[in-house]
């Protein structure tokens, strides 16, 4: 199967984003450059976290923050990370699995916001893997670490080559298909689903491509009792996701 892009030196930025880090994976945390003229609670309180986690921290000068993203919105701090070396294969990763898979494939979002949502909900989901095309998605920058709150560095994201034949390699695996789209007859809460399955879902509005979507094993919409058509990409997943962790988890009491 294709591999993952070359992971490169990353860096957090906002007080959210690098407190998760360092709750979540103190060791990666290499330096923090906290604003000097902040002596505020949240400042206060990254000094203190940053104490308790052994992390190096340094007061800079405004101008030396805004150096990092070319006057992006960092809030005055910004951490330098190691990243969490992950599997870069995905026949290893799934080879080590001792459950079965669930993953969540993204088809056309290339938004870093949503991205970030994404890799944040999977993470929180327990998704072994995002899995994403490498010409129709985004990367990892900055603005999605920050918004996926150390989960692009704690989940496996895998860009690869070719979509539709990386979806025909984990059907071989025994690993289901399944798409979410509106328009399709089966809903998604009343539809049988297997255990092992990838989410596919596509940008909200343009929706799954129409090669994705015949390589699906099966097709199934989200109900909605309001008046919107559609959701965003990162709340479709979350349901989707949390959906297939709620019967699994279902299942394993109905056999004790």
């Amino acid at each position: 199967m294709s591999r993952h892009a070359k992971r490169e030196p990353r860096v957090v930025f906002g007080f959210h984003a690098v407190l998760a880090r360092l709750r979540a994976d103190p060791s990666s945390v290499l330096e923090i450059f906290l604003d000097e003229g902040r002596h505020d609670v949240r400042a206060k309180g990254l000094e203190h976290a940053a104490e308790q986690a052994g992390a190096r921290l340094m007061r800079v000068p405004t101008k030396r923050l805004d150096g990092f993203y070319g006057g992006g919105r960092h809030q005055g701090v910004v951490a330098r990370v190691d990243v969490k070396k992950v599997s870069d294969d995905l026949d290893e990763l799934l080879a080590g699995l001792t459950e079965p898979p669930l993953l969540l494939v993204l088809d056309g979002v290339t938004d870093p916001h949503n991205l970030g949502a994404c890799l944040r909900v999977a993470n929180a989901a327990g998704a072994h893997a995002v899995i994403a095309p490498r010409d129709r998605a985004a990367g990892i920058t900055p603005a999605v670490s920050k918004v996926a709150s150390g989960a692009a560095e704690a989940t496996p994201y895998l860009m690869v080559t070719n979509l539709a034949r990386t979806l025909d390699e984990l059907k071989e695996r025994n690993i289901w298909i399944v798409g979410a789209d509106s328009g399709a007859e089966q809903d998604l809460f009343s539809v049988n689903l297997p255990g092992a399955v990838a989410w596919v879902l596509g940008a909200e509005g343009a929706g799954l491509r129409r090669l994705t979507k015949d390589t699906c094993d099966l097709l199934v919409r989200i109900p909605l009792a309001g008046e919107v058509e559609s959701l965003n990409v990162s709340v479709a997943a979350g349901i989707c996701l949390f959906e297939s962790v709620r019967r699994g988890r279902a299942a394993t009491t109905q056999r004790r």
